[in-house]
């Protein structure tokens, strides 16, 4: 018989049932086990951030910066575009609706305060070979050296080097993710903190699906006007990529009914065929709304400050950090991780949430990343045939 595979998301959601219901009756020493894991995984994250941002960002920028000249700048900056929109969008859409709509009396904070007896059994101290801001600086700069000079042993070594962290993402962080989540929520069961999270959760999660649909019917709208297109049609003929992103949690795995879908809205198909493989890697604005409303979310319950200048600068980093996100699921918020910790101050307890409700509503972003990349393809067109 064949072997039935879970995805992530399930894994997810199993670890946080099981996390949940553990922790009304694992005894301490159980629970200092798990403590011990966590604390393991979480110091391997500190660990390997800085060479996830090295390894997945400087071969991102380096193949952005060759190719079909002009078309890859309009549609790069497009797509940059538009995912800065969604993050302003996200922030004050947030900051809006976040203070009447959490209840911000239960804070995360509280499961510190609460847990100071439990501890882990032994840590192991893992200092990472670079800061974040420093791994991202080198990045950017490699990235941008590799796309000018003519040589490619560098980028050779480097392409190798973002396959060395793609499988370490694929084969250790993906699968451990489920434990270290199950650890966190076996913590906070075991705080009595955990019906808080979860309320806060399910809110996060409508929210998000609402704004996910506003910003889709936007960017329709905008592509509408410049293409002279009826905005609804063409939203309607990208349902199809929509709900196959949906099932595959994956950009890369739509793209062939994302590119069919586009030709149907009248793009070319060579253009289309350039344009929708090329926004599949750079263009992520369902993601950069997750990510933005998570980590605002958790910032809230977490009694930490939100301000707007934080914030402005967290979404134009994030937007060229998402150039880089592997194609697995979740992969976005592993590119992010090291922004989340060096300009919001996320700790190890913050990072493994916004793992787990990023990954709850990865098919809602994914899902919006790829039907957005139609409304850019149809601008592009437009500009491009200059009529």
């Amino acid at each position: 018989m064949k072997k039935m595979k879970l995805g992530l998301l399930p894994r997810i959601i199993i670890a946080i049932a099981l996390g949940i219901v553990c922790g009304l009756f694992f005894p301490g020493w159980i629970v200092r086990i798990f403590l011990t894991v966590n604390s393991l995984f979480g110091n391997f994250l500190n660990f390997i951030i800085p060479l996830l941002i090295l390894g997945l960002v400087a071969p991102g920028i380096a193949d952005l910066g060759k190719g079909a000249g002009r078309l890859l700048l309009i549609t790069a900056l497009l797509a940059y575009g538009f995912t800065l929109f969604s993050g302003f969008f996200t922030y004050f859409t947030c900051d809006l609706s976040y203070p009447w709509l959490l209840n911000t009396s239960d804070k995360l904070s509280a499961v510190a305060d609460n847990t100071v007896a439990l501890q882990p059994y032994f840590t192991v101290e893992m200092p990472a070979v670079m800061g974040v801001m420093s791994a991202l600086i080198l990045a950017f700069t490699l990235g941008l050296g590799m796309s000018v000079i003519d040589g490619n042993r560098l980028k050779s070594v480097m392409d190798d080097f973002k396959d060395i962290i793609n499988q370490v993402i694929t084969a250790v962080i993906i699968p451990v993710l489920p434990l270290y989540i199950f650890g966190i929520f076996l913590n906070m069961t075991n705080s009595g903190q955990v019906a808080g999270v979860m309320n806060v959760f399910l809110k996060i999660i409508v929210v998000i699906f609402v704004m996910t649909v506003v910003l889709l019917f936007i960017q329709f709208f905008i592509a509408g006007m410049v293409g002279k297109k009826n905005p609804l049609r063409l939203f309607r003929n990208m349902l199809p990529a929509y709900m196959t992103a949906l099932g595959t949690q994956s950009s890369a795995a739509t793209i062939p009914v994302t590119l069919e879908q586009t030709i149907r809205n009248g793009v070319r198909p060579d253009l289309a065929g350039f344009v929708i493989p090329l926004c599949a890697t750079i263009h992520l604005s369902g993601s950069t709304m997750k990510i933005v409303a998570c980590s605002m979310a958790i910032m809230l319950m977490s009694g930490m400050e939100i301000n707007f200048a934080q914030f402005a600068g967290f979404i134009m980093m994030l937007g060229i950090a998402m150039v880089a996100a592997p194609g697995v699921p979740g992969g976005a918020i592993m590119a992010a991780l090291g922004l989340l910790q060096s300009m919001l101050g996320f700790d190890e307890t913050a990072q493994g949430l916004m793992i787990a409700l990023y990954i709850a509503m990865d098919s809602f972003g994914t899902a919006t990343n790829v039907t957005g990349d139609g409304a850019i393809a149809v601008i592009v067109d437009r500009i491009n045939s200059g009529k």
